[in-house]
């Protein structure tokens, strides 16, 4: 299995316009970034739905916007008991306190509601004025939820290259 932290990297932006926050990378090893998952095809969706179509890669597209997807915790949780998965969640809020401060993004979105309060307080830790939102992660049925919650805010988040509201 390729390493999830180089692959990350490797489509990380110079410039972070949108910082999206999972939970985490799933067990299972069907990362975003690894393409040919639910979670791309969801989010590929949603932009193109909102933004309208492009050519070539999505996650091409996704860098030169200056998105990224980075995750709470770095290790998968999603084998863990509801419990330790919690705690996990909560013990990674310095770590994403520190790379939010790094990225310094102008806009925040949290990919899973559970985990909003964890990153808005990590937000808030590292001096971030970030606009933040949070949407439903799309799985567990909520793909249609994720989809209007992504349609309502994707032409307002932050792209290279693109006059949005929240960065006039």
């Amino acid at each position: 299995m390729m390493d999830v932290e180089f692959i990350r990297a490797s489509y990380r932006p110079d410039r972070i316009t949108t910082l999206f926050v999972g939970e985490s990378a799933p067990a299972s090893g069907d990362f975003f970034y690894f393409g040919n998952n639910a979670m791309l095809r969801h989010m590929q969706r949603a932009t193109e739905a909102a933004l309208g179509p492009a050519d070539g890669e999505f996650l091409d597209r996704f860098k030169a916007y200056g998105w990224f997807l980075d995750d709470l915790v770095l290790t998968p949780v999603d084998k863990l008991s509801p419990a330790g998965r919690k705690a996990k969640c909560l013990a990674a809020m310095d770590s994403l306190r520190d790379r939010i401060a790094a990225y310094q993004p102008l806009a925040i979105v949290s990919m899973l509601i559970s985990i909003e309060s964890i990153v808005e307080a990590a937000a808030k830790a590292a001096g971030s004025n970030a606009p933040r939102y949070g949407v439903p992660f799309p799985g567990m049925g909520q793909q249609t939820r994720f989809h209007n919650a992504m349609l309502e805010i994707l032409p307002s988040l932050p792209r290279n290259g693109m006059i949005t509201n929240s960065a006039r």
